[in-house]
């Protein structure tokens, strides 16, 4: 939900076939994002409302508390995965935030998942395939268990979890889910590889649409300062 906390031990979960997202037609561009995007992160979620600031974090996190979240983001442990629009605005983003760095007697086991959606890109199931990319990134790197703690009333997240399979436990206000990962593959390998190139080539491309939108507009801008000047008279 927020900042990565001390994640406890899931009692038994459930093991369910994960779906990727080459399961279903429609491809969603999602990139890995790093150091330099936390201006957009942050931008991402200073745009959430009250209500989706609350069940993002479980609180009503006001723009100093994300900025401090945002800060605090370890990019070297953890892994954070975005889907841009055309304007390359950071519309929806999901946190994948992994336990301590595995030792001798101490294997990353599990990793904790958050996500948000900004409200005019709902209903797409942005936040679906978001789940299903951290499931097959953490799949490729040993993670066994996927944990997600929500409040009880973000349905929308628990019934992300209880369609993967993930053993779900409700405690009051507060929800509980772990999905048990099975091993990697050269499938998972394969399809983190082309997915990640394939969303590397579609941002590329976004950046130069960008651009070229950015040079016609100043041209027109230019056009119409010079149209919009009133002839000086001559004497």
């Amino acid at each position: 939900m927020s900042d990565p906390v001390t994640l406890h031990p899931p009692p038994a979960p459930s093991s369910a076939p994960v779906p990727t997202a080459f399961d279903r037609w429609a491809w969603v561009p999602i990139r890995s994002l790093a150091a330099r995007h936390r201006p957009r992160i942050a931008a991402h979620l200073t745009a959430l409302d009250e209500h989706d600031r609350y069940l993002r974090f479980g609180y009503p996190a006001a723009d100093e508390q994300i900025a401090r979240y945002v800060d605090a983001l370890d990019f070297e442990r953890d892994e954070l995965f975005g889907i841009f629009n055309r304007r390359l605005e950071l519309i929806a983003m999901a946190h994948l935030a992994n336990s301590p760095a595995p030792g001798p007697d101490n294997p990353r086991a599990m990793a904790e998942f958050g996500v948000s959606v900004l409200a005019l890109a709902r209903g797409r199931g942005y936040g679906g395939r978001l789940f299903e990319h951290a499931v097959l990134h953490a799949r490729n790197r040993g993670v066994q268990t996927l944990f997600i703690h929500a409040l009880s009333e973000n349905t929308a997240m628990l019934r992300i979890a209880r369609k993967a399979g993930a053993l779900v436990e409700r405690d009051g206000p507060e929800t509980e889910a772990w999905l048990k990962l099975p091993p990697d593959s050269l499938a998972t390998r394969v399809g983190e590889l082309m997915e990640q190139q394939a969303a590397d080539f579609d941002y590329r491309l976004k950046v130069q649409a960008r651009r070229v939108n950015d040079i016609l507009e100043a041209i027109s801008e230019v056009k119409a300062n010079i149209g919009g000047k009133t002839p000086i008279a001559s004497e």
